[in-house]
């Protein structure tokens, strides 16, 4: 995809949704930690369900320290992998405590040094809370971004370090957004919806769909 082609996407994308956020439900910095590791593997309307009964109870890592990993489990049973998630999220609120004085680090290494935390988790933190022109790639912008041409790779990494050089400066911040949105919303797994995209002209995939 040429630059000027680049620019004109998220102009696009911008003018569509000019204040994009992530649709996982949180008030503070832990809450979205949290939450972004729930999300692996699960859906945020799952997640939020999920949170809604959980946060009301334990949204400190001291809070949920005394929640205990039992009970943990009990409030998010409903999502997938819950029983590993529910130990990641304990150890997660104790070294939170003992190294960061209860607080999340907003430092790349001290997030992805925390239990259940990996790059993509620290990227959705970083960018989220702490305003990082981050890039976190799940399997929404991956699909958009082999798609359309915008970032080719072969894997994650590959296709974060491309958008990462290929997104225009002014829109990096909300890249993130724009791409899982569009991905989760318009440009679907099985059957995308080509004839409402607002970049299909723009877009390099040979197998739009049509309208008919």
């Amino acid at each position: 995809m040429k630059p000027a082609d680049r620019t004109e996407l998220f102009r696009r994308l911008a003018e569509l949704n000019p204040r994009p956020e992530t649709e996982l439900e949180y008030r503070t910095p832990f809450e979205l930690l949290v939450a972004v590791i729930l999300s692996a593997q699960a859906t945020d309307v799952g997640v939020n369900k999920a949170t809604r009964r959980l946060f009301p109870v334990a949204n400190t890592p001291q809070a949920m320290l005394d929640l205990g990993e039992e009970g943990l489990r009990r409030h998010i049973a409903t999502i997938g992998l819950f029983n590993a998630k529910a130990k990641n999220i304990i150890a997660t609120s104790r070294l939170l405590l003992e190294r960061h004085g209860g607080e999340v680090p907003s430092d790349r290494d001290a997030l992805e040094a925390l239990p259940g935390v990996g790059r993509k988790t620290a990227n959705v933190v970083l960018n989220v809370a702490f305003g990082e022109p981050t890039i976190a790639v799940d399997t929404h912008i991956f699909r958009v971004a082999n798609r359309t041409g915008l970032a080719r790779g072969k894997n994650v990494d590959e296709v974060e370090r491309k958008l990462l050089r290929n997104v225009p400066a002014t829109y990096r911040k909300d890249a993130h957004h724009w791409l899982i949105l569009h991905g989760r919303y318009v440009c679907t797994a099985r059957r995308p919806r080509c004839p409402d995209c607002v970049i299909a002209d723009l877009c390099a995939w040979p197998d739009k769909t049509r309208g008919d």
